[in-house]
């Protein structure tokens, strides 16, 4: 999946006015999920993504002050994204849905299963839910 094929499925199944919202939703859940998993996991996830994509992932975890791996769940998790989205934990809960259903499709390998099966099981959940569950 390439890049704009990538934000127009999140601006379209998160019902998005812009793909600039669309772009800073991918970016907030992106860089909140490479705070939580292992650095390894996030490139891997990262080398799947598009390029452009994928930099939120790194971006993260090659930053000196970021702790990696980081164990915190869904209610934190929500709160970094709607920290970072600028809305608020209801609308960030769907993002992080939507984000992880086009996630799900722009990848193969099992490379999604790899990281829902770090995640504790409210996040899991979440994350498994999709844009219409």
């Amino acid at each position: 999946m390439k890049h704009d094929e990538f934000i127009g499925q999140v601006q379209a199944r998160a019902h998005l006015d812009s793909r600039g919202a669309a772009e800073a939703a991918t970016r907030a859940t992106l860089e909140t999920l490479a705070e939580r998993i292992n650095p390894d996991l996030a490139d891997d996830l990262a080398a799947q993504l598009p390029v452009e994509i994928g930099e939120h992932l790194r971006r993260v975890t090659s930053a000196a002050d970021v702790i990696p791996a980081q164990r915190f769940g869904q209610d934190e998790f929500i709160s970094r994204v709607t920290e970072r989205a600028h809305t608020d934990d209801p609308k960030s809960a769907y993002l992080i849905r939507v984000l992880f259903e086009v996630m799900d499709e722009a990848t193969t390998g099992g490379i999604m299963d790899r990281i829902r099966q770090s995640l504790p099981d409210d996040l899991r959940q979440l994350t498994a839910a999709g844009s219409t569950g």
